[in-house]
């Protein structure tokens, strides 16, 4: 009799497992194709791209593994068609790498010299690992910097709150090519593990950004927040300003296409800014393969005037 319950019981579990998944697969696919940006806007990107294991030949992450994907990541770039594309988790490492080494930057660099680089540079002075890519022709870069997620924010390479690997905001500062208001772009990655360091990350940029929105800077911010809406996190940077519309569909897919969690990649505008096309994800592959396990981000935005 008690074998015979089990036996039901996990029959009754998978019955509801295989409905359930397909359910959340379908609700978390956006379908919309990625339409051309209305007239008159800006579109950016957010788009964590899987750190590179440089130290390892083989295996997932490896430097195999990146042969095998750039072209797909490559495609997934140019498929974006955005003006400025922040990027998260840019990074290639060895064990005891001194933070020189850039696979993924430096071959998206070359592939699409259309962009410029900012937010980046000697990795002794600059983290590199999040650097923001924009046109040359259509925005001019006025400043940038970084911050990290510490009690130390303006040492480099503090370690986290808890002391955790050392997690930043990158930022730059534009000037529109064709006139309007220059504005701030800022990039964050948030911690996974921690829901502590995540809610003090955030109460940093919340801090740091407080008197540049105040002083009239409108503020673009973009990234990884590993947290659904809304959280706290997410609540204490709309509490200095900041807009967090809907996104339609999940943007980690557990480099498998699955789409099981809602968004963790996200994008914000204060005042000056406003949303005209987006969000929208794009869920496709390229070349056959994923170039990440993160979809693109990508939100047209019209500009405040001067």
């Amino acid at each position: 009799m008690i074998m015979r319950r089990l036996v039901v019981g996990l029959a009754g579990t998978v019955a509801v497992i295989a409905i359930v998944i397909p359910g959340i697969q379908v609700w978390l696919t956006d379908f919309g194709k990625l339409p051309d940006p209305p007239a008159n806007t800006l579109r950016v990107a957010s788009y964590n791209v899987h750190y590179i294991r440089a130290g390892e030949e083989d295996g997932p992450w490896s430097l195999a593994d990146w042969e095998a994907r750039k072209t797909s990541l490559d495609a997934a770039v140019k498929a974006t068609g955005a003006d400025l594309i922040a990027f998260q988790e840019m990074e290639s490492f060895t064990r005891g790498s001194d933070g020189s080494l850039n696979l993924a930057r430096d071959y998206l660099s070359r592939e699409n010299p259309d962009y410029a680089l900012a937010a980046t540079g000697d990795w002794r002075e600059f983290p590199s690992t999040q650097p923001i890519f924009f046109r040359p022709d259509v925005l001019e870069l006025r400043d940038e910097g970084w911050f990290f997620f510490s009690d130390t924010p303006d040492r480099i390479y503090s370690p986290t709150f808890n002391g955790s690997w050392p997690a930043f905001a990158s930022w730059a500062e534009f000037a529109p090519l064709g006139g309007g208001a220059p504005f701030r772009v800022v990039n964050v990655h948030f911690d996974s593990r921690s829901g502590t360091n995540r809610r003090l990350s955030a109460e940093l940029v919340a801090e740091r950004l407080e008197p540049v929105i105040s002083a009239g800077t409108p503020v673009i911010l973009l990234g990884d927040l590993n947290t659904f809406g809304p959280t706290r996190p997410m609540r204490v940077l709309q509490d200095v300003g900041l807009r967090f519309p809907g996104v339609p569909g999940a943007t980690f897919h557990m480099d498998l296409g699955l789409h099981m969690l809602p968004a963790i990649d996200r994008v914000a505008v204060t005042e000056g800014i406003a949303i005209e096309g987006g969000p929208h994800v794009l869920q496709d592959s390229f070349a056959g393969d994923w170039g990440s396990d993160h979809h693109p981000l990508i939100a047209d935005l019209l500009m405040s005037a001067d």
